[in-house]
């Protein structure tokens, strides 16, 4: 697997109809800098709103996955994203600028090998910085009963994908296929995977407004029931579909020749990828799915994107070296007037002015007094000194924001004193020991004159151990 990041070298465009809507569409593909992602830009709405590919935006799985994001105008969207994402991940490109002129990329053959062939065309940039795995080191199950889907991911080393269809249906049957090598295998083997759907769907799809612009050349259309030739023509026209239709002897419309033998579960592993890309990371993991479509994904991925947040969550609290504080003890010293032993801040790790937020820990150790009598069997960490703790944090976010002003319009400093007012809504969840590293994140909700509230947020290895309310007023030292 790709150890650093990637992005293409040069911007490259494909044009045709989209799928669904009908509606006719250029796709740009544009580099884009190291931790951009994917996003997709409306460049055919005044503001050219940008619509993270994340899961969070998806707002509709019939029969592909759409995204939508609010604007002023009212709503941004881009219908069928599954083939152009599922492209860029197959590619393993990280970051890439989706310009669309309309609201749906265009479908082109029903698979994701078009927007390959263009890619590979610009070629590839390295990039310095490294790839954000979600390393799956726990398994992750999606279950749903009435659909008979399973969906399972599980802790190993790289990326590998198997899916196995069956619909119950004789004239599909059921096919299993899997992915093992994204470099090796993607392009050759499921990037030109076309898009099916059975005919007993084809007027139903297209009632739901659906398929506009579906025709006999981008989509694979297996024949599931008994049907006069004169029916099917109607069908056709009714479908606005030029040309004329023949239901053939291979159980597939128009006698189509399938690229692989198991074409339709290439393509369902196909729009896995895709929609597995709305993670916002690429993973190190075995997918096994049982059934998968949209729906199932998008849940799957909701999953999995949770367990991706609350990495991150953790990792943003791990301590940082010693070099990279924003503020180490000898600048503590210099703002707080506490001492031993009532120093309950080690190092500020973050410090946000604008949007009046600090991070900072305590490395709590056996030697901290309190615990020669509380308990002495037992050392727990006084709730008390936790929030003591919380409060000399917000104390630093205070006495150190230019935009904190007291009523004369000067700002607050090191001559000034931090004073707890009031505490609500404290809750201790876990107990806090001997060899924790506690994070204090405390962020500003309020001022009003001299007084001000603050929420504050007690973490240990990114599990809330305690949370308040604080209320402190600025007072002369």
């Amino acid at each position: 697997m790709l150890v650093n990041q990637r992005t293409i070298k040069e911007s490259v465009s494909f044009s045709g109809v989209g799928l669904h809507t009908g509606n006719i569409s250029t796709v740009t593909f544009h580099p884009a800098p190291e931790d951009y992602g994917y996003k997709f830009v409306r460049s055919d709405m005044a503001t050219a709103p940008e619509i993270p590919a994340l899961v969070d935006n998806v707002i509709d799985i019939s029969r592909g996955t759409t995204l939508a994001v609010p604007t002023v105008d009212g709503e941004a969207k881009a219908h069928t994203v599954e083939h152009v994402l599922a492209a860029l991940v197959g590619l393993q490109i990280d970051n890439c600028k989706i310009e669309i002129n309309a609201n749906e990329p265009p479908v082109g053959d029903g698979s994701a090998m078009p927007f390959v062939e263009v890619l590979q065309k610009v070629g590839f940039q390295d990039q310095k910085a490294p790839k954000d795995y979600l390393v799956i080191d726990k398994t992750v199950h999606y279950h749903n009963e009435a659909k008979g889907v399973d969906i399972v991911a599980l802790p190993t080393d790289d990326f590998r994908i198997t899916v196995m269809v069956d619909y119950f249906n004789p004239a599909l049957g059921s096919q299993h296929t899997g992915l093992f090598d994204l470099e090796k295998e993607f392009v050759g083997e499921f990037a030109s995977a076309r898009t099916f759907c059975f005919l007993t769907e084809v007027e139903m799809l297209h009632k739901q407004g659906l398929i506009k612009g579906g025709t006999l050349d981008n989509a694979v259309v297996i024949v599931d029931k008994e049907m006069r030739d004169a029916e099917l023509q109607d069908l056709m026209r009714h479908l606005g579909l030029d040309g004329s239709a023949v239901l053939g002897t291979s159980g597939f419309l128009n006698n189509k020749t399938l690229r692989y033998k198991n074409e339709p579960a290439r393509h369902k592993l196909l729009d896995m990828l895709g929609d597995l890309a709305l993670v916002g990371a690429p993973m190190k993991a075995q997918i096994l799915a049982a059934r998968p479509g949209h729906a199932s994904n998008i849940e799957f991925a909701r999953k999995v994107r949770k367990l991706y947040e609350q990495k991150q969550f953790i990792k943003k609290y791990q301590a940082r070296k010693a070099n990279d504080a924003v503020m180490d003890i000898q600048g503590i010293l210099k703002v707080m007037p506490h001492r031993y032993p009532f120093l309950m801040i080690d190092r500020i790790t973050e410090y946000d002015a604008e949007n009046k937020r600090i991070i900072g820990y305590k490395n709590v150790t056996f030697n901290e007094p309190y615990f020669t009598g509380h308990f002495p069997d037992r050392p727990v960490m006084p709730g008390v000194m936790i929030l003591e703790a919380m409060g000399q944090t917000g104390g630093m976010l205070l006495l150190n924001t230019p935009s904190f002003k007291d009523e004369t319009g000067e700002g607050f400093n090191s001559n000034k004193l931090v004073m707890f007012i009031g505490m609500n809504n404290v809750k201790f969840r876990k107990p806090v020991t001997p060899g924790d590293q506690v994070f204090f994140d405390v962020t500003m909700l309020r001022q009003r004159m001299n007084t001000f509230t603050m929420a504050a947020k007690a973490l240990v290895g990114g599990e809330l151990v305690a949370e308040a309310e604080l209320m402190a007023a600025i007072v002369d030292r």
